[in-house]
Parts: C-alpha cells; sequence; structure tokens
C-alpha cells in the first residue's frame, strides 16, 4: 500500500497531494477546516504543534493498521503546524479502496484513532485575547 505523510507549515493548499488511483474503484477526500471559534469563543485561528518524527511514524502505523484491517490501496495524509486561520484547512486525508464502503469505514476509523492518539497539538488564538 502506498502511504504519504505530509507535515506542512501554515494552512494547506486547495491542491491535495497526489494519491496512489490505479486499480481503485473509490477515492474519498475530508478536508479538516478551522472553525471561527472555540469552547464559544472567537478565534483568529489555531496553533498546531507537532513533534514530527514522531508523528510521522504514528501517522504511518495508523495507516498501516487500515491497511489491513479494510485492504486499501493508498492513503496520503496532511496535516499543518503551525498557525492555521479560520476557515483554512489543516487536516486532509484522502483514501483509495477498490470499494466505497470500506474507504468510508476507514476514513471514520482514521481520523477518530488519529485524534485520539496522535501527538499533535492544537492551541486557539482567541480573538480577545491579548497580543
Amino acid at each position: 500500500m502506498n502511504v504519504t505523510i505530509h507535515i506542512i507549515d501554515g494552512p494547506l493548499s486547495d491542491e491535495p497531494k497526489p494519491l496512489e488511483t490505479m486499480s481503485a474503484g473509490a477515492v474519498v477526500c475530508f478536508d479538516g477546516v478551522v472553525r471561527p471559534s472555540e469552547h464559544n469563543r472567537p478565534i483568529t485561528g489555531l496553533e498546531y504543534e507537532t513533534y514530527d518524527p514522531m508523528t510521522e511514524n504514528t501517522l504511518h502505523q495508523l495507516a498501516g493498521r487500515m491497511r489491513d484491517e479494510f485492504g486499501l490501496i493508498a492513503i496520503t495524509v496532511e496535516h499543518s503546524r503551525g498557525f492555521v486561520p479560520n476557515g483554512e484547512r489543516s487536516f486532509r486525508l484522502r483514501i483509495a479502496s477498490a470499494h466505497r464502503a470500506e474507504a468510508l469505514r476507514a476514513m471514520e476509523q482514521f481520523i477518530e484513532q488519529m485524534k485520539r492518539d496522535i501527538p499533535i497539538w492544537k492551541r486557539p488564538r482567541f480573538v480577545d485575547a491579548q497580543a
């Protein structure tokens, strides 16, 4: 299975990174966008912190588990580090598989496990905070 992990400074571009789709019957994509508020307070954006070697390694491990469980063809993960303004993309997951059902189930499970287990920390920048 083709796995690619990209940790990117700032917001993600509109154009996703390439994904191996040879023999795929389904390609699904999820873009995570920074909301305009956190804890019911307006924010200017989120500051993401990663420990790149550990983050990349654990993302690869998670992708391997998804491959084994769902029989996936390829996964591409993009995640921001640093500041991402609200309304901008900070996370993108693309999955290629032979069938739609496996791709959709894998996407949901990948995101849930990533949020729980991957060393990526976010800190909101509140509008009303002193600079």
